[in-house]
């Protein structure tokens, strides 16, 4: 976003970068997810995806001025396709590492890492963006990706022998995975929730440039905001580890999008301190929230549908950040503090709808975990 606002000049072509490398990622999540529920070696298979999604970065920093921007983005939707494998694909993988009692602790861990990751990428891409330029902080961001791929490739492999493929077609194992989702009310209000939620996100995040340039006087040092939520985010979930059973997964879900909202409507003011202490608090609520929604896919997932369920929820939140993006770039154009304002009713809209959905009156038998 940083780089097509540089580069473009414009904040509703840096908006609508940032939506095409993620808006399909609901169509390439649910596939990455059944694919690697069927991989003996997963781990291989993340690998593979992290190096066609850091050639896709690649590609669009060298079009980007280049080649028409329609083509930037068109070759941004493609990448974006392998978006979950950052996310959701490692997350799946948890309960092969971590077992029994030790899952809740580890994952509110979990979440805890992209807190970190948030936390030093925003900031690290400001800081490059400021002293080197933004197409340099998306090469740095290619360098990451590639680190990371020894990582993926020791990933311990599936117990015993892989999903033989030929007993269910893909197009079956995607609409398993989508009945589980849609007819698990526990795990269906928390995606829904946490969907709207990441819309909020992504009206919030296509605000930062304007906001850096307005409030605290460049652009880059937008992302220093983004670095000041993933930092509450951190410490929220800090605490969430040390006790993580004190409060239950479902109940932080809508609580956490209450206070997403709040903070939201607080930054409306667009003053320095107001907006810090805004953006502190939006991270209050979406680090414990992820944390919840982990445990949650955790507790409700077959074991044979896992990370087809963890990939689809990544996708749809990835896609729900995507479409606010791309609804507030013309927004904030006309306005900021409506584009704010906005971003909050998105939120106070996530809480309202995780009650509108029906909750569970039985227990499955099928669940295995019991996260809180």
């Amino acid at each position: 976003m940083l780089a097509g606002f540089a580069l473009a000049g414009s904040t509703v072509e840096a908006s609508s970068l940032l939506a095409g490398i993620t808006v399909s990622a609901a169509v390439g999540g649910p596939v990455l997810g059944a694919l690697l529920d069927r991989a003996g070696q997963p781990g291989r298979l993340l690998a593979g995806a992290l190096v066609m999604y850091a050639a896709g970065l690649g590609t669009i920093l060298v079009g980007l001025g280049r080649l028409p921007f329609a083509v930037t983005i068109l070759i941004a939707v493609v990448t974006g396709l392998l978006g979950p494998a950052l996310s959701g694909g490692w997350t799946a993988q948890l309960p092969r590492v971590v077992l029994g009692d030790d899952l809740p602790r580890a994952n509110a861990l979990d979440a805890m890492t992209f807190s970190v990751a948030s936390l030093a990428g925003p900031a690290l891409a400001g800081g490059v963006a400021e002293t080197l330029g933004a197409p340099t902080a998306v090469l740095v961001s290619v360098v990451l990706i590639v680190l990371a791929l020894p990582t993926a490739w020791m990933l311990p492999a599936r117990a015993g022998r892989a999903r033989d493929s030929r007993t269910t077609s893909m197009i079956s194992d995607l609409a398993a995975g989508m009945r589980v989702i849609v007819g698990r009310p526990s795990l269906a209000r928390a995606t829904l929730t946490s969907v709207i939620s990441c819309v909020a996100q992504g009206i919030l995040t296509a605000c930062i440039p304007l906001l850096g340039d307005r409030v605290l006087g460049g652009a880059g040092r937008g992302a220093v905001l983004l670095s000041c939520t993933a930092l509450s985010a951190l410490a929220a979930n800090a605490v969430l580890a040390r006790f993580p059973r004190s409060v239950a997964p479902d109940t932080i879900i809508w609580a956490s999008a209450l206070v997403q909202a709040v903070a939201l409507a607080l930054a409306t003011w667009s003053q320095p301190v107001v907006l810090i202490v805004a953006v502190l608090i939006a991270g209050v609520g979406e680090g414990p929230q992820l944390a919840a929604l982990f445990a949650i896919r955790h507790r409700e997932a077959p074991e044979h549908l896992r990370g087809q369920i963890f990939t689809t929820g990544a996708s749809l939140k990835i896609t729900g950040f995507a479409l606010g993006a791309a609804v507030a770039g013309p927004v904030v154009i006309w306005s900021l503090p409506s584009a704010l304002a906005l971003a909050a009713s998105v939120a106070a809209l996530a809480t309202l709808a995780f009650f509108a959905t029906p909750s569970a009156t039985t227990a499955s038998p099928e669940r295995s975990l019991n996260l809180g």
